[in-house]
């Protein structure tokens, strides 16, 4: 069958000595990869490598077949043209961030147009404002509601965030969990309705490692292969 759809690269990796296997979260089909032929070589033609770069947002044209693990672009072009996010270094960084999360917690290859708009609209978020230095710790929290372990909203009452349940409580019941800064912070970022309003926040560059590290962990718990993204340290040393 031929698909026509919105589509979100979360990942390119070479592939022999000219190829391209791409990963993408589309709109109508989930998580599909893609096998680029020669694209790493060729100087001809409107498919281009930067166009794969990750959270690059496009329109493509496929074959598509069923329970096939690669299929094969036929056209591609830019959905929106992303102008800071992969020139800024500060950008480019949370991009490499965000797209190792995302390849790490998105598996399901089935239509999701909520998770599709959330992470679209975030990307052109990131895009058009200058101002991010708590743009990601916000942006993991509002994940989780589309990744299905949203901290449990009716017990944020309770001091201690019970990772392994996903719920505040009133006392210590394991040893994950947490009656700290880190879990304030969860509650005070679950309320906020944008991300502009994340970066009123007064964090400095410690507490921002502190709970980024706290969510990583989270992520760990709650979703089975989750690796902490290998440019959370660099990450770090600039936010």
């Amino acid at each position: 069958m031929q698909l026509k759809t919105k589509a979100i690269v979360i990942s390119n990796v070479k592939f022999g000595e000219a190829d391209l296997i791409v990963k993408c979260f589309t709109l109508e089909k989930g998580v599909v990869s893609f096998m680029l032929k020669g694209i790493r070589k060729s100087k001809k033609g409107r498919m281009r490598v930067s166009l794969f770069q990750p959270l690059t947002l496009l329109e493509i044209e496929a074959t598509y077949k069923e329970n096939k693990n690669l299929q094969y672009l036929k056209e591609v072009k830019v959905d929106y043209p992303l102008q800071t996010l992969h020139t800024d270094i500060f950008k480019s960084t949370v991009v490499m961030f965000l797209a190792e999360v995302l390849k790490s917690s998105i598996q399901e290859e089935e239509k999701n147009e909520s998770l599709f708009q959330f992470l679209k609209e975030s990307l052109i978020y990131l895009d058009q404002v200058d101002s991010i230095k708590n743009f990601h710790l916000h942006f993991i929290v509002k994940l989780t509601s589309f990744l299905g372990f949203s901290p449990d909203q009716s017990s944020e009452a309770f001091p201690y965030f019970d990772m392994l349940n996903g719920v505040f409580q009133l006392k210590e019941y394991n040893m994950y969990s947490f009656n700290n800064t880190n879990s304030v912070l969860l509650k005070e970022l679950m309320k906020l309705e944008n991300y502009g309003e994340a970066e009123n926040l007064k964090l400095n560059q410690e507490r921002r490692k502190s709970f980024l590290d706290f969510m990583m962990l989270y992520y760990e718990l709650q979703l089975q292969g989750f690796r902490k993204p290998k440019s959370l340290e660099i990450l770090q040393q600039l936010f």
